[in-house]
């Protein structure tokens, strides 16, 4: 094993959409050469995606991490197909592609708890094929959580131009998030995209906190529950700012660059301005696990999926963060 490199398992993706002609343009990248690159999958996916992205990439092919020798700087990929060779039709929802999927991901997990790896980056997944493939979780980043057995706090950060965003709440009623709205369940993701941020290499991030209510002063919760959090943690050393209003709050911490990140109360107060400012080149960072991992913040892109037509861009941003988190969780 190249004991300079880090390991980082790449997953192709759902098999109906645009994840396999993803990763095999990334890895004609140059930057895929400086980590140890497995990618774990079936190998007529990885055969569609070749095609359709017209890539030629050396592989070694493997059924078994342990035949892996790093050695020789070969990227290596690791073959599930245990003698399946099934047909995944383009641009469909179906259990075989989410049973796929699944597969992938667990032998990732295993191997991340081995320590056999030190990341995993992986193409979109799509949410209705995972549950028809027996996904019993509410999302990826659950049954990550589950599989590698974090009990700590855990959320999603979505990223744009090396800007992060974290929330209090995430995919519940409106109505219910203000119950949520307390000064312990504030600090959790402030420290958590505190300490994320420092292993991407930001030594003192610079953390805004929105408000709940309109102009920071329409209710209660303000003065009662988020002030005292921004000031908790102040007290042990984050660099935290707020609660700005929503509604200027990407113009004045990421437009006008006075933060690096922001922690908000619920979904679309954060992802309505992330999108608007970088849909296109976004980046989920599944955050509060025991190793970094990152995916495109697109989906699976039905529309366009075969067509060689997607956006790189956002797959490269996040094996970039992949890599740069765990060079230096692993230091």
């Amino acid at each position: 094993m190249n004991q300079n490199k880090i390991n980082i398992a790449l997953l192709l993706g759902d098999p109906s959409g645009i994840g396999p002609e993803l990763v095999t343009r990334l890895l004609s990248e140059e930057i895929t050469n400086k980590a140890n690159i497995i990618i774990i999958g079936e190998k007529n996916i990885l055969e569609n995606g070749l095609k359709i992205s017209g890539k030629k990439i050396n592989l070694k092919f493997v059924e078994d991490f342990n035949e892996i020798n790093f050695q020789g700087g070969d990227k290596f990929f690791l073959d599930i197909s245990k003698g399946k060779n099934h047909d995944y039709k383009l641009s469909e929802c179906s259990k075989e592609s989410g049973e796929s999927v699944l597969s992938a991901l667990n032998l990732a997990l295993k191997l991340a708890k081995e320590n056999k790896i030190q990341a995993i980056n992986f193409g979109p997944f799509n949410k209705t094929s995972l549950k028809l493939g027996g996904n019993k979780y509410s999302d990826e980043l659950h049954l990550m959580a589950e599989k590698l057995e974090v009990k700590n706090f855990f959320c999603e950060f979505n990223v744009i131009d090396n800007f992060w965003t974290a929330r209090v709440t995430s995919h519940i009623p409106i109505k219910e998030v203000p119950n949520h709205v307390k000064k312990e369940n504030i600090l959790k993701p402030i420290k958590l995209i505190n300490e994320a941020m420092k292993l991407n290499g930001i030594k003192t991030p610079r953390v805004a906190v929105q408000a709940l209510n309109p102009h920071a002063e329409f209710g209660t919760e303000e003065k009662e529950e988020i002030i005292p959090a921004i000031e908790e943690a102040k007290k042990i050393g984050i660099d935290a700012d707020g609660p700005l209003p929503c509604d200027t709050s990407f113009i004045t911490a990421y437009k006008n660059k006075n933060h690096d990140c922001i922690v908000g109360m619920y979904h679309d107060a954060l992802q309505s301005g992330l999108k608007a400012f970088g849909f296109d080149k976004g980046v989920t960072v599944q955050g509060g696990l025991p190793l970094p991992i990152t995916t495109p913040a697109h989906g699976t892109a039905f529309d366009i999926a075969g067509k060689n037509k997607a956006n790189l861009e956002p797959t490269l941003n996040s094996f970039k963060i992949a890599l740069t988190m765990a060079e230096n969780k692993n230091r």
